[in-house]
Order: C-alpha cells, then structure tokens, then sequence
C-alpha cells in the first residue's frame, strides 16, 4: 500500500487492509473498477515542485485580478496563518465563544483557555494570565483601572509613542474626575520615549506609567531602566505591544520589571478580516491576580483524583453588581484566543523565534535598500522590529497613489496620528513580503520622489 493514499487519512496501512477485508477487497484501487481503465489516472499530474505552504498561498493569490502587495501594519499585521488553524477552529464544538460556566460539560474548552494563558505567560514573562479581552486597546484599558485601583493614585503617565488609537481608547475609559493622564513625549533623533522628561515626571502621585515596545513607530523601547525608575516611585509598569511576534527574539517585559502586560494577539494566528475581532491579551503578576479582569481558568482535582479545569477567581459583582466589578467586561475571545493557541502550539518556541527573525530581516533589508535612495531617509535611529518610518521630501500621498496604480499598499501616512510627522510613512515588512516585492516597493518609491525630466 503506497502513502500516497493515505496521507490525509487518519487511518493507518493495517486499519485499511481490515477495512478493504471486510467488503471483500484487497486494494483500495479495487473500489474503482467501476471505472473504464482509460479514463483512470495512472501517471502523475504534469505539475512543477512542489511549494510551501506560504509560497502556494501566494501563487493562488496573485491567480486573483485584484491582490495588493501589503506593507501596512500599525496594529493590524499580515502574517501567515498554517492551515491547520483554520481548519481546528472551524470545529463545530469551538462555534461559540460562550463563556463555559459549567465545567462538566466544557472541559475541552477550559484547557484550550488554560493552554492559551500558559502560553501568554510564557510570551510576556508574567505570572498570570487571563482567559482573553476584546482586543489590545481595551485590554491596555483596563490596566490602567486596575493600576488605579491597586494605587490609589491619581495620575498615569502615557508615552505619546504608544498606538494612537490605543490612547484615544484609554481616554473614553478613565473618568476625568478620579484620574488624569500625563503625556510623556518620543525623542525626534530616535524614536524612544524620553526618559528624562518621564523621570522629572514620576512622583508619588503616580499610578502607573505606560509604555510600548515596539511602540508605534516599530522602535525597540529601552525598557532596562524604566522598572526601577517607576517603582521608586510607588507607580506600577504597563508595558503594551500591538506586535505581539517581536517577542520571539525580544527580551519579554515581565524580565524587566513590568506589573502588567497587555496588547493585541492578532498576529499570532488570526487573519486582518477587515478590522476584527481581534484578541486582547492581558498578563499581569500573581500578587495582583484578585484585582485582574476578566476570566481565569485554574486547574484542580475531581472527587477521584482526576485533572480537570474550572472557572476561578471570577466574582459575582462581575456579572450581577456592575459598580462593584473589577471589571465590565464580562466575556472573552475564545475563539481567537483558541487560534492564538493552536498558532504557537504549531511553530513551538523555535518556530516562534525563527519567524521574528524572519520580520526583522526582512524590515533591515528594506531599510538598507531605502538608505540606497536620495529623498529618503529613515526617521529614528533606534533599532526597530518589522515596522520604521520614512521621512520623505515628496509629498505622502503622491508616494501613496504611485504604489497604489501599481498595486501596492506602501505605507500609513502618520500625519493623520502625529501632526508633525507630515512629511513621515510608517512602513511594515513582515514574512509575507518576498525580496522581489521589497526591491519592487523600493524602485516605485525612488521614481515618486525623483522628479521626472
């Protein structure tokens, strides 16, 4: 019996051979005599090697009229996604999201869930995890809250290098009269938050101070300092991340001294669909655990000694007495947080850290065939992961449209984020970009900023 026949079969050569026994055959070819020799298959397909995944991917997709070569990111990355992911999660047990109350009947669920925090932890450096939020910005949120109510303190101090929109969600949260936000400029030569004007700015009267690495413009933060600086100060650290792929090589915030880690996991396995859901991760340490939103799922003992996983530390006043919660949000992402899971569970530890070096790569790449150009230059000197801004002298959106009639989506104009950054493109390389195409995105830049004769 040749593999062929049964590689997507779940059944091995002897439970076939017991099979075929028992309806009278012998070979599987034996179930098409039916079928006139001729009109049979008996060579193989004149087809070229064969591909990866990736590669076979992106030859069905360029089959399409309308595909778009991506270099977008600032929150919403396009990374490949095994097939395999697609194909659990769409398991009629994992339709619904529900919140699994009744762990009887839903244990398959609380260790997916189970797995899924263990793995963040693992990400983030943390101790506990939670079982999901919406999506980066509100899980960044309620960190916030919660750093309030373990403080006590009025005042959170926000680095203006963090996602935008991540801020501007921050903003509808807080009530005005209990908390006041303090923005803590980026450094124009590098990129990073100015650590300097956060030092003069940490008192007692600081609740938490939040920063993100890499933060919006792909910069590496130099996190190394900040802890101590923070803590002296009676305030706690919020590390966010919108990139949750950098930390396959990145050192996680929880080794340098962060209280709480939230961000957005739709890198890890979740496809753009225009917008959402997306997962909100959320890690944070054990002593704070009481205080954390959202769901925790724990392991523990039946009567028989046997292991199973429950709900835990979820209070009532979270679903019934809302001026009393620790949190409103009273469900999870269980379906994105499951592909989150069977994302890395696939690539492994290894895996994880070879795509990243893959992201940034590539992004280094692109940023030496950008240093090649006249009218073009890198914005900030610190290191970055797959994301940097360009600081062009043509006009953005006249770089915008010449990628766009050669159907490539080129970059984000910032201006719209940070008014004076209006001659700035933040620009995203990840694995999906092959060298062809950056040399291409590359040669399209140089014509639109070099005027013609």
């Amino acid at each position: 019996m040749e593999d062929s026949y049964l590689r997507y079969l779940p059944h091995n050569e002897k439970e076939v051979i017991e099979m075929l026994e028992a309806i009278g055959l012998r070979r599987v070819e034996d179930l098409f005599e039916v079928i006139p020799q001729r009109y049979r298959l008996s060579g193989r397909f004149n087809l070229p090697s064969p591909l990866s995944e990736t590669d076979l991917l992106r030859h069905l997709q360029r089959l399409q009229p309308s595909t778009y070569t991506s270099f977008l990111g600032g929150g919403a990355y396009f990374h490949f996604i095994p097939a395999v992911v697609s194909h659990l999660t769409s398991r009629s047990e994992f339709y619904t999201a529900y919140t699994p109350y009744q762990p009887e009947i839903s244990q398959g669920t609380l260790q997916a869930i189970f797995e899924y925090q263990t793995l963040m932890c693992q990400l983030t450096g943390m101790e506990v995890s939670n079982a999901s939020m919406y999506d980066g910005a509100s899980s960044l949120a309620e960190a916030v809250l919660m750093a309030h109510r373990l403080t006590g303190k009025k005042r959170v101090l926000i680095s203006e290098s963090v996602h935008p929109e991540y801020r501007k969600v921050i903003e509808t949260y807080i009530n005005p009269e209990e908390q006041e936000i303090v923005w803590i400029p980026y450094l124009r030569e590098d990129g990073r938050t100015d650590e300097h004007h956060l030092a003069q700015c940490l008192h007692q009267e600081v609740s938490a101070t939040i920063l993100q690495s890499p933060n919006f413009f792909g910069v590496v933060e130099d996190l190394s300092r900040v802890g101590d600086l923070v803590h002296r100060a009676g305030g706690l650290l919020i590390v966010c991340f919108s990139e949750a792929i950098a930390y396959g090589i990145l050192k996680p915030p929880g080794e340098y001294g962060a209280d709480i880690v939230a961000g957005e996991g739709q890198s890890l396995g979740i496809p753009l669909s225009f917008g959402g859901p997306y997962l909100g991760i959320f890690t944070t340490r054990e002593k704070f655990v009481r205080s954390m939103p959202g769901r925790l799922v724990g392991e523990t003992v039946d009567l028989e000694g046997k292991r199973g996983f429950v709900l835990t530390l979820a209070t009532r006043e979270q679903h019934i007495r809302r001026e009393k919660a620790t949190s409103n949000i009273c469900t999870n992402e269980g379906l994105c947080a499951l592909m989150a899971t069977i994302f890395l569970s696939c690539l492994g530890q290894e895996g994880l850290k070879e795509l990243a070096w893959m992201n940034l790569s590539k992004a280094e790449y692109a940023k030496k065939r950008v240093s090649e150009l006249k009218g073009v230059r890198l914005a900030f000197s610190a290191p970055t992961f797959n994301e940097f801004v360009l600081k062009v002298d043509t006009e953005p959106q006249r770089i915008l449209e010449s990628w766009r009639q050669e159907g490539i989506l080129g970059g984000i104009e910032l201006a719209r984020f940070y008014p004076e950054l209006n001659q700035h493109l933040l620009v995203t390389v990840t694995e999906m970009n092959t060298r062809e195409e950056i040399d291409r995105w590359a040669e399209i830049l140089a014509k639109s900023i070099t005027p013609s004769a």
